[in-house]
């Protein structure tokens, strides 16, 4: 029985506050009886905040279709409009600031039942993901100098080594017992990134940019360059990994959207190894979308992640008390 029921007072000690009090009891019961049984509604819902990524991501995609053209400038040359970049800027930042509050919240909570250290490490990749295109973004736009070699190289080459730590940490804590064929596709993965990102690599360097940049600064972006390209490689045959390792039921979707994620920015880093070897490159084009989409995807699986730890951790809990 709820102790408010038995917790009224003796009459025949106060008659003169008798009825108030316990009046008031009553009231404070089916106060809480009512709380427990209608909790109070929260705009962060698993639900709320995965439809909110989805449309983030729908809006990106939007905005990088209507949007992207160039427009001729006053001396002739093609160039995209100084709002449209800053919007795609703030479509990219939003993303992985999102994503990297909510990787934290579930190193934070108890409640979650994987390695909580694998989502602190992708939750710092994310943020420093955030810094690093303020830098970039702030370089372009602010300053309006090419960032081939900016500050935000520094929290970039960051973000890959957190991810990488994390991604990794993912995969060992799941034992892998792979087929033969399974190890198949992760082999043909990794062997045709690896030729892509080679291909690319061999790309000419566009001439109005070489002629414009220190011989000390190109060697600076080749070292990055190569970095960018060997992590986006590894990222590629871990997620394939974690992809099929973490394939099948409800509590592996949000394994499967960290894939879908790092999926999506290898694809973006490619695109933008090779529009680094264009002349004259402007940031904006269809493809730099998946940036965004990878983001909300990497917080989307930690939405559900959070959601699934809390559904087991109610199970659980529940069988104890019974």
């Amino acid at each position: 029985m709820n102790p408010l029921v038995t917790s009224t007072v003796d009459c025949t000690q106060l008659p003169k506050y008798c009825t108030a009090v316990n009046v008031f009891i009553q009231l404070s019961y089916m106060r809480a009886s009512y709380n427990n049984s209608y909790p109070t509604k929260s705009l962060f819902k698993t639900r709320n905040i995965v439809l909110a990524s989805i449309a983030w991501g729908v809006l990106a995609l939007l905005y990088f279709l209507l949007f992207s053209a160039k427009i001729p400038g006053a001396d002739g040359t093609q160039s995209r409009a100084a709002w449209y970049v800053i919007g795609t800027n703030i479509f990219e930042a939003l993303a992985y600031l999102s994503a990297g509050i909510l990787c934290l919240r579930n190193w934070r909570s108890p409640q979650i039942v994987s390695d909580r250290n694998v989502w602190l490490a992708i939750g710092i990749g994310m943020l420093s993901y955030f810094l690093g295109g303020i830098f970039f973004g702030y370089t372009e736009i602010v300053l309006k100098e090419e960032p081939i070699v900016s500050l935000g190289d520094v929290f970039f080459v960051v973000t890959y080594l957190f991810l990488g730590v994390g991604m990794i940490l993912a995969v060992a804590s799941r034992r892998l017992n792979l087929e033969k064929w399974q190890w198949m596709i992760v082999s043909a993965i990794g062997a045709f990134g690896s030729a892509l990102a080679w291909l690319i690599s061999q790309q000419p360097q566009g001439v109005n940019v070489t002629e414009q940049v220190p011989s000390g600064v190109e060697n600076i972006a080749l070292v990055l360059s190569t970095v960018y390209i060997v992590s986006d490689v590894l990222l590629l045959i871990i997620a394939t990994t974690l992809l099929l390792a973490f394939w099948g039921g409800r509590a592996s979707l949000s394994w499967r959207m960290i894939a879908a994620a790092a999926f999506s920015l290898y694809i973006a880093d490619m695109w933008f190894q090779y529009a680094n070897r264009i002349p004259n490159y402007q940031s904006g084009e269809i493809l730099e979308v998946f940036w965004v989409i990878s983001g909300v995807l990497f917080g989307i699986s930690a939405a559900l992640e959070y959601d699934a730890s809390k559904v087991r951790s109610r199970r659980v809990g529940g069988r104890k008390r019974a």
